[in-house]
């Protein structure tokens, strides 16, 4: 017998099962056994950045954060945070270094995955590096990897390896240290740099190639990249939309072209207009700046409607294992873009409520009571990620994965 949620089209392939057995204290199988299963987490990472809660962490809350947290925590199981060096360390020898780990601590308290971004990228790098020569610079950036991945090891085992190198040697909208170590070593080499010190400060971490430039010149990067036996072991792909919705079928297409490396892929950087669009002639984002930026009701509708066929149809291909939103709020979003599931004011969208509704319930196997059969058994078929089963008031977690799993229950009253 399976308790189950009935498969949505196109996910089946996130669903596992197991076998519950239920034993007395002398090992015999206790046949009718009444078992409740329920859901606690899912395997999927459904992320958002957690930038905006790295005050409250810090004991220094906002008005509103405490249910701005409320909110983030129902419906997200994986943190972005921020480690921009020139933000991080903008004095050479001062990073700000407890500020994040405090941050850090109080999403794993809570149950939160953590993904570090970026240790390598070009922007928002510290101006200090401008006075190193180029050897200077590679090795402040090897030493800079090195502290932040073994320090918060254990904390964070995830990190955007390296940031956007498509751009990095030919960026040249300021100057910066990274342009220039990447213009005099190449591309390669620059990457081979941050896996490198990465891999031997946590050999057991997560390290993404991520990039906004999801053209073929990412793709010859990779594939230079992996014949250079570079370990990759995730591909970041990122699509802030604040000109539109790409809609499904060029979405999956482009998925599909990075699918056919055999690597995991991570949609690290999501995002929907809730307002007017960004006007379509713009080439970077960053150069559109109007005096403001609203929600709309009529946006806010099209944004619910666009996140909900944007999430089915990437939780549907199964090569995508994360998809990170860009910001749960309004307040303080990047370019000052409506593009948050609630308001500046803290009130829901219409987005965040259909997200929860795919995330907590067409996706979620709420709780639910069997009963054993003859041989003690029980079996759940759900959505991969963890669980707890329930016998006699006893909660034992378990995990639903890849491959079919059996847990034994003892009952005091068997």
């Amino acid at each position: 017998m399976h308790p189950t949620i009935t498969p949505p089209a196109g996910v089946e392939h996130r669903l596992g099962e197991a076998t519950i057995l239920v034993t007395g204290v002398d090992g015999a199988p206790v046949a009718d056994a009444r078992v409740t299963v329920e859901q606690t987490r899912h395997a999927f990472a459904f992320g958002n950045i957690g930038f905006e809660l790295v005050p409250l962490a810090n004991g220094e809350p906002e008005a509103g954060d405490e249910q701005l947290a409320a909110d983030w925590l129902e419906l997200f199981n994986t943190a972005t945070l921020p480690f921009y060096w020139g933000e991080f360390e903008p004095e050479r020898g001062s990073p700000r270094t407890e500020r994040l780990r405090r941050a850090a601590e109080w999403f794993t308290a809570r149950g939160i995955d953590l993904k570090g971004h970026p240790l390598a990228w070009h922007t928002v790098a510290p101006p200090w590096l401008l006075d190193l020569s180029i050897d200077e610079i590679e090795g402040a950036q090897r030493a800079r990897i090195r502290r932040e991945v073994s320090g918060f090891a254990g904390l964070i085992d995830t990190w955007d390896a390296i940031n956007e190198v498509v751009i990095m040697p030919v960026f040249d909208k300021e100057d910066n240290g990274l342009t220039r170590l990447a213009r005099a070593r190449g591309r390669i080499p620059t990457i081979r740099l941050a896996f490198e010190e990465a891999r031997a400060a946590n050999p057991g971490a997560t390290l993404l190639l991520n990039d906004f430039d999801l053209s073929s010149a990412y793709e010859c990067l990779i594939e230079g990249v992996l014949e250079a036996g570079i370990r990759v072991d995730a591909l970041g792909l990122q699509t802030h939309m604040h000109q539109g919705y790409w809609g499904e079928d060029t979405m999956l297409a482009m998925v599909d072209r990075f699918a056919r490396y055999g690597l995991p892929l991570h949609l690290t950087e999501t995002s929907l207009v809730s307002g007017e669009l960004m006007p379509s002639h713009i080439v970077d984002l960053n150069d559109w700046h109007p005096e403001a930026w609203p929600s709309t009701p009529e946006g806010e509708a099209r944004q619910a409607d666009e996140l909900e066929r944007h999430y089915r149809s990437l939780v549907g291909h199964p090569a995508v294992e994360a998809i990170t939103y860009w910001g749960v709020t309004d307040r303080g979003a990047w370019l000052g873009a409506p593009i948050g599931l609630l308001r500046a004011d803290g009130s829901r969208k219409p987005s965040y409520d259909a997200l929860h509704r795919l995330v907590k319930d067409e996706w979620w196997l709420a709780p639910t009571t069997i009963r054993t059969d003859a041989a003690g058994r029980a079996s759940v078929r759900g959505f991969r990620g963890d669980y707890v089963v329930r016998v006699d008031g006893r909660d034992t977690p378990f995990a639903i994965g890849d491959e079919p799993a059996e847990l034994r229950v003892t009952s005091p009253t068997g």
